[in-house]
């Protein structure tokens, strides 16, 4: 499961779910993509598991690459515990998605494969996806 090795403090504000992604909205390493197409809260294990899902599809051929990391805290309070007393401990991680960021990458099977694999990543995820394609070099020679 992904989580940060070390982190500066351990309980994190909430924040906003506001704004697209102007970093990470393209394909930059892999042929294929599967982009958010809302805000969210990303888990690890709902990482974890898209991830299970797309190697088990490509039978361990091709490459893979996460780009999206939880290294949002997410605390909780006990069950049954009064208000007040201050804020929760930390329970799990979250990466923040914001519409527009691919968050998997995928290279070196077929076309018709990759999509089946990112269609079962898509569907472990908390949020709307869709699949892309990498854009051809505008500057080739």
């Amino acid at each position: 499961m992904l989580a940060p090795k070390r982190i500066k403090f351990r309980k994190t504000f909430k924040g906003r779910t506001k704004g697209i992604a102007h970093r990470g909205n393209t394909v930059a390493f892999g042929e294929y993509g599967i982009m958010s197409l809302e805000p969210g809260w990303v888990t690890n294990r709902q990482i974890e598991a898209a991830r299970i899902a797309m190697t088990r599809k490509i039978k361990r051929g091709g490459k893979v690459w996460i780009n999206v990391f939880p290294d949002k805290s997410v605390t909780q309070k006990p069950a049954e515990t009064r208000m007040g007393s201050g804020k929760g401990s930390p329970e799990h991680w979250v990466a923040v998605v914001k519409p527009g960021r691919v968050m998997f990458e995928l290279a070196g099977v077929s076309e018709s494969l990759a999509k089946d694999a990112l269609r079962l990543a898509g569907q472990k995820l908390p949020v709307k996806t869709k699949i892309v394609k990498r854009e051809a070099d505008l500057f080739e020679s």
